[in-house]
């Protein structure tokens, strides 16, 4: 059966445009709100309007969810690195190589896919399309990702990506003795001119953005990085990185001339979601996840000189890294 879902604009929120305020109170995501905008099941006074109208104080928005299609996403048998769990959210170790979600050409072996095997009740949770997600890393991303077991926790955690209230920090191998050796990278993102399946900080219609960094160790050829993006644009980090000059370690998308004359040849860019602090949902109790390097990122660092002796796995209570030179 449809569900409808019925919103009171506030006076504050006069003047937002009608799909960011359908996304703030639903938890669906952009592209599934514009759809049921292009649909017209997103109507004011019983009227459908298009996704840039301005909603006004006092505006009853009603929005008909068709039902989810279930068969649109096949539950797979794929073993999931779990770092979390209660009965309102789950916090996940993705590995690198696994694609987050189905898209065009690839119809599963995705996280959602492992996701719906492991929890059916998924199907119906934020919307068919990304079922339980409230954010998502690069295929060759690994580390932690938080998935809403339910409507309100996806909600409450959307809520929260969206008012930049997570704090996410990043450990990445990057090109180059980075100097300084911490600072913070604000140039606007947007769209390549002429590709649009890249990101660059030179376009027409950048969108704010900001990284903080600090080098945790520097040799004369890389740089083990964290990283702390206060935004959440598409390949921010990899994209302000080359900015400066430090392109991600295997990154061949942003790398340019330095990943073409590498001495690593790694098969996927260096880039690990170490940690991640939230609310919880139903708590409200400040919530800090791990996820372990992997080995592949560990053994990189070390033919560069670099050890990494990691302290463990928490919740809680993060684990530690203790980073020294390689002994010869």
């Amino acid at each position: 059966m449809e569900e409808i879902r019925e919103y009171v604009v506030p006076a504050r929120e006069a003047g937002r445009r009608l799909d960011q305020f359908v996304v703030h109170h639903s938890g669906f995501s952009r592209a599934t709100v514009q759809r049921l905008i292009r649909q017209e099941r997103v109507r004011i006074g019983g009227t459908p309007r298009k996704a840039s109208y301005r909603v006004r104080g006092g505006d009853q928005v009603v929005v008909t969810v068709p039902p989810p299609e279930v068969a649109a996403l096949a539950p797979e048998p794929i073993p999931l690195d779990v770092l979390y769990e209660d009965d309102d959210l789950v916090v996940i170790n993705k590995p690198p190589g696994l694609v987050v979600h189905p898209g065009a050409g690839r119809p599963g072996g995705t996280l959602v896919n492992a996701l719906l095997s492991r929890y059916p009740g998924l199907i119906a949770v934020g919307g068919v399309e990304r079922p339980g997600l409230v954010h998502r890393l690069d295929k060759e991303t690994s580390g932690c990702l938080v998935v809403a077991k339910g409507d309100a926790a996806h909600r409450h955690l959307s809520r929260q990506f969206e008012a930049r209230q997570v704090y996410k920090t990043y450990l990445a191998l990057v090109h180059g003795s980075v100097k300084p050796a911490q600072g913070r990278i604000a140039l606007p993102i947007g769209r390549h001119v002429r590709d649009r399946k890249r990101m660059a900080v030179r376009t027409r219609k950048g969108r704010e953005t900001e990284t903080v960094f600090r080098v945790l160790r520097s040799t004369a050829h890389c740089s083990l990085v964290e990283v702390k993006p206060t935004t959440g644009r598409t390949h921010q980090i990899r994209v302000h990185l080359a900015a400066i000059g430090h392109p991600v370690v295997g990154d061949t998308l942003y790398g340019g001339r330095r990943e073409r004359r590498s001495r690593w040849k790694v098969p996927r860019h260096l880039l690990h979601a170490w940690r991640l602090a939230f609310v919880h949902p139903r708590t409200g109790t400040v919530m800090e996840c791990t996820a372990p390097v992997p080995a592949d990122f560990v053994r990189s660092l070390e033919q560069a000189g670099i050890r990494l002796i990691q302290d463990g796995r928490g919740v809680r209570e993060p684990a530690g890294l203790e980073i020294s030179a390689v002994q010869p």
